[in-house]
């Protein structure tokens, strides 16, 4: 397993690609070891708040130590990060979690699902996953501001749904597979609860294997905590209980193995 650390990593770039959502580069030698589905904990510079935000990583530059990552402003903190420039220092930690198992889509269809702010880690999957049969990126937006929808198409087909119906079908993840007839054999996702909750049903019920990335809110990111807990199938050797810390045990999870 990589080791984990704390680097003082400078900003390469970074844009505002949708209203409050923010695209980052950053300069990073943690870049060599991300994997999809994994994260990276941002600090800010405000010594009063000690706790760091955990960022998806969206995709990797590895030939020039580049780490990319797209997030959403939701408060203090990432008000802090989205005012950053070229150069600026940026603290992070990582690589942290367990990312998704690729091997699982080898020569099989795959869905890569993702809502909202979870479709950044789909980006860095959908490169990855070189070896599956066909690979479909069914993804959700609350309106026409589709961040990402381009990126993701250079690497699978890209189906869109639209809360309020500007682009694609109207609905959610669910209603374009239902609308397009899409069928998978292995199923990636990461979004809201709710979405994560009706794919795991739609996954038991048509008895397809899904891996699932929960987006919690997490604290210490390294499992110390607990303040990010899932109940699970197995018992976790830490806390000796149903449970499994988030940040190190997930965030990528077999569905049918947590209650959610």
């Amino acid at each position: 397993m990589e080791q984990k650390k704390k680097e003082a990593a400078r900003v390469y770039k970074q844009q505002q690609i949708a209203p409050g959502i923010y695209d980052m580069w950053i300069n990073t030698t943690l870049a060599r070891q991300a994997k999809p589905g994994q994260f990276i904990s941002v600090y800010t510079q405000d010594k009063s708040a000690l706790l760091p935000r955990p960022i998806s990583i969206c995709e990797t530059d590895t030939a020039n130590d580049r780490l990319r990552i797209v997030y959403r402003v939701a408060g203090k903190g990432t008000a802090e990060f989205s005012g950053y420039k070229t150069g600026h220092r940026v603290d992070i930690l990582g690589t942290l979690g367990n990312g998704f198992p690729l091997e699982r889509a080898e020569g099989k269809r795959a869905f890569l699902m993702g809502g909202g702010i979870g479709i950044p880690p789909m980006l860095a999957l959908a490169k990855a996953v070189k070896n599956a049969a066909s690979v479909d990126a069914i993804v959700g937006y609350r309106d026409k501001n589709l961040f990402l929808a381009d990126d993701l198409a250079k690497y699978a087909s890209v189906h869109i749904a639209t809360e309020d119906g500007s682009v694609g079908i109207k609905g959610n993840v669910m209603n374009v597979i239902e609308a397009e007839g899409l069928e998978a054999d292995v199923i990636f996702a990461c979004g809201p609860m709710p979405m994560l909750r009706a794919i795991k049903k739609y996954a038991a019920e048509k008895k397809i294997e899904a891996y699932i990335s929960l987006e919690e809110r997490m604290a210490c990111g390294v499992g110390a905590c607990l303040g990010c807990v899932v109940k699970t199938r197995e018992v976790d050797h830490h806390s000796h209980v149903n449970n499994a810390r988030i940040c190190t045990d997930g965030p990528v999870y077999l569905a049918e193995d947590v209650e959610i």
